[in-house]
């Protein structure tokens, strides 16, 4: 263990350091925290009982890693509520993630993220600045979000999706009520700015919906959806021959941050097992 510190920094019981770790000032770690190697955390944040941070990660200046839930709050008792955050992290300042979440590798949020509890989130993630995660949400691999997307509790995003900026996910059926039933997004799917996607909607894999649409029926795969209420305009595969030029399905022209991005798409695809397809949910589509 090597550990730089600042001025005013708190240290909680059973620590479990990597090598190199720096804390900077003003800074709380608190009991039963794992951090790897390599790992940079500025000035002002709180890592809070129960979180484990991967190797070469960086967390800036004023982040919460492990926020209380409820339970605590309700009566400041210590709960066995555990957090992970996988290696390669880049956590952005005034970012919060509750404890009770478990987040893959190569994580990355913009400024000022929300993440609620029981989030299960994989890897290859970006979460742009002011997202609202509300928990209780799937996410799956190299899924991106813009700014401001709300994502409202039981959401389900696959992998390789696309939400740009202020795309709201909601939930409540017959608002204000208990009756849940989130989103489903599909692989590969976009969803355009300024959309809203109606409670327990599906949106089908490699659909489009287009800015500002509002969207109160499932969306077939394939399909360009658009408008208040949103509706089928063509399939994407089609819709090239309108606006002439080969740009759908996305995955076959665009490869940037994604695994087949030095490959391509059809060289990366034919090189992976029927094993590895199946877990990235690619054999339908093949």
């Amino acid at each position: 263990m090597s550990l730089r510190k600042g001025n005013n920094v708190v240290l909680g019981e059973n620590i479990n350091l990597g090598n190199d770790v720096y804390i900077g000032h003003n800074c709380v770690v608190e009991d039963d925290v794992t951090i790897g190697d390599n790992v940079y955390i500025d000035s002002n944040t709180i890592i809070r009982s129960g979180t484990t941070i991967g190797s070469n990660s960086f967390v800036q200046s004023n982040c919460i890693i492990g926020e209380y839930q409820m339970d605590f709050c309700l009566n400041r008792k210590k709960h066995e509520h555990t957090l992970s955050i996988g290696d390669n992290a880049i956590i952005r300042s005034a970012t919060i993630i509750y404890t009770g979440s478990t987040i893959g590798n190569d994580f990355q949020t913009g400024h000022r993220v929300t993440i609620r509890e029981k989030s299960i989130i994989g890897n290859h993630v970006s979460l742009g600045t002011l997202t609202d995660v509300q928990g209780h949400c799937t996410i799956g691999d190299y899924v991106r979000t813009h700014s401001n997307c709300h994502i409202a509790q039981e959401a389900v995003i696959d992998n390789y999706v696309w939400l740009f900026p202020y795309v709201v996910l909601t939930n409540d059926l017959n608002p204000p009520s208990d009756d849940i039933a989130g989103v489903h997004i599909h692989s590969f799917a976009i969803i355009a700015a300024d959309s809203l996607i109606l409670p327990g909607r599906e949106i089908g894999q490699d659909a489009l919906v287009g800015a500002g649409s509002v969207v109160m029926k499932d969306v077939k795969p394939y399909m360009l959806v658009s408008g208040n209420p949103a509706k089928a305009i063509a399939d994407v595969r089609k819709f090239n021959k309108v606006i002439g030029k080969e740009v759908y399905p996305w995955r076959n022209f665009f490869g940037r941050a994604m695994p087949w991005a030095e490959k391509g798409w059809d060289n990366w695809i034919a090189s992976l097992s029927k094993e590895e397809r199946r877990l990235f949910k690619v054999d339908e589509i093949i």
